[in-house]
């Protein structure tokens, strides 16, 4: 990905989604139209989809909601989507009518939410459902859908783990060729679509082999026992849902997309642009191995409480075990499971450079988790970790968000949400691993791993902005940045360090 200052990310994101959408159409068409129309644009292209994956880093929050919504809009098979978080805000309401416009051309869409942060009403999920190739299941139904509140309670003390394990994989897969992964959910705020608080997010694009494992991992998700048709949960209401509620539905749902306000025309505009750069960007992907990086259903077995560790945190903690001169890490939330310290400490001792940026409490949305942080601030440093704590209104927010003088009035706060990590300047993750307890033990988590020079210093460099003064307080023994914020977030934060609570944080 070009550097900040070189620009033109928009341009290759717009010209990268006309090439998997012209793929995609293609595939579901005639596969010898595709072999041509790929020999056209790029010669070797073809061959290096069959051995190889393809990846595109997507920092801008306009810029990856864009690819979302013209891959959904030229999707001609299938759409499979994976989320933790999926609000009725603005971009989670245009993200269901564009899902409900494409099972309207016939593609098959499914979707694999869970059951924790749904803020959607029953009937809501059941009339989306509703639509012949259409699919919602909830994953670990067992504290908000369908639930009463004598049930959530009772879940509360009956099974303490399971309604703490949860699905944090956030994945979208288009016709099975084109996929997205990393940190943003579907709401507003992963966006830059949110008036008073936004994220500082990161995905990557990806074709080739990788999305072959990403489908295979959804398909195990999807089979799961974990993931329960939402007409099974909510069976008792799906007997009053009728055909005329399911057409309304949809109808306020395309109402609601063509409203200008809803969906701004510039975006509209930018998302009908892209056919008319696509033949000069198939050249400037990053081929090369990559590893998608999942964890299993569950988690793992269960029989270890709130521990147990899974598939990504062993591959990820492989991955740092062989670090021979640097380690780069970006996590929201900041917790070190047991032992991180001291394998941290393990590779300074050795030589390794380990720094790490993370939020403050001025800009952190997660408050329980920061006192966790904080609680352990002074065992870190001792370690010889670099500590970085974003600020709230950071200087690069105005190169990120490419609406930010619509939102300059409201003087909205930037915090950070990404997941990454950069090993050697050589090897990178982007996904949805948090460094703390829950990622590690409790929740699923996906990313994907590669060992390309060109991909890590593009993530380096990004990561490397995000710590620079104007960005980012550096943390030490004498200094911490909790004072600028007033005295009632600092109490709560004093509050929750006193809570038997760190290894669900």
């Amino acid at each position: 990905m070009l550097t900040y200052e070189q620009g033109g990310n928009l341009l290759r994101l717009l010209t990268l989604c006309a090439v998997l959408a012209a793929f995609a159409q293609a595939s579901a068409a005639n596969a010898q139209s595709l072999m041509d129309w790929i020999d056209s644009s790029c010669s070797d292209c073809v061959e290096r989809m069959s051995t190889k994956s393809g990846a595109y880093i997507l920092e801008k929050g306009e810029e990856s909601l864009i690819g979302r919504a013209w891959l959904a809009q030229h999707a001609t098979g299938s759409i499979d989507v994976q989320y933790f978080i999926w609000s009725t805000d603005n971009i989670g309401i245009l993200a269901a009518q564009q899902l409900l416009s494409a099972a309207d051309r016939g593609v098959r869409v499914r979707v694999l939410v869970d059951d924790f942060l749904i803020d959607a009403e029953d009937r809501t999920l059941l009339l989306l459902s509703a639509h012949p190739n259409a699919e919602i299941r909830i994953y670990n139904p067992n504290i908000t859908v369908g639930m009463s509140w004598w049930e959530k309670i009772s879940s509360v003390f009956s099974d303490f783990r399971a309604i703490n394990q949860r699905m944090h994989d956030k994945t979208a897969i288009f016709d099975g060729v084109a996929g997205i992964t990393g940190g943003r959910n579907m709401a507003d705020e992963y966006f830059d679509f949110d008036h008073e608080y936004n994220f500082r997010d990161r995905d990557i694009l990806l074709l080739g082999l990788v999305v072959q494992q990403m489908t295979e991992n959804f398909e195990e998700f999807w089979e799961s026992e974990y993931a329960v048709p939402v007409e099974r949960v909510l069976a008792d209401e799906l007997e009053e849902i009728s055909s005329d509620e399911v057409a309304q539905r949809a109808a306020e749902l395309n109402a609601y997309a063509a409203d200008p306000k809803n969906f701004a025309p510039t975006v509209r505009d930018a998302v009908a642009a892209v056919s008319r750069y696509f033949p000069a960007l198939l050249q400037g992907m990053v081929w090369d191995d990559m590893e998608f990086v999942s964890d299993i259903p569950g988690k793992n077995p269960g029989d270890q409480g709130l521990g147990g560790g899974g598939q990504s945190t062993r591959a990820l903690i492989e991955a740092l075990e062989n670090a021979e001169e640097s380690v780069l890490i970006q996590s929201p939330y900041l917790v070190m499971p047991e032992g991180g310290i001291e394998f941290c400490r393990s590779l300074v001792e050795r030589g390794v450079r380990v720094r790490i940026s993370t939020n403050s409490l001025a800009s952190t949305d997660n408050i329980p988790a920061f006192s966790g942080y904080s609680s352990q601030r002074e065992d870190l440093l001792a370690a010889g970790i670099e500590l970085y704590e974003f600020k709230p209104r950071p200087a690069l927010r105005e190169e990120l968000i490419d609406r930010y003088p619509s939102l300059a009035d409201k003087d909205p706060v930037f915090a950070l949400h990404a997941k990454s990590l950069v090993i050697d300047d050589r090897i990178i993750y982007i996904g949805t691993f948090n460094l703390d307890p829950r990622s590690a033990n409790l929740n699923t988590e996906v990313g994907v791993l590669a060992e390309n020079e060109e991909l890590a210093r593009q993530l380096g460099a990004s990561i490397e902005r995000d710590i620079e003064p104007e960005n980012s307080w550096r943390t030490t023994a004498d200094f911490n940045p909790d004072s600028e914020v007033g005295r009632g977030k600092r109490l709560r934060a004093w509050f929750n360090k006193l809570l038997p609570i760190e290894p669900v944080l």
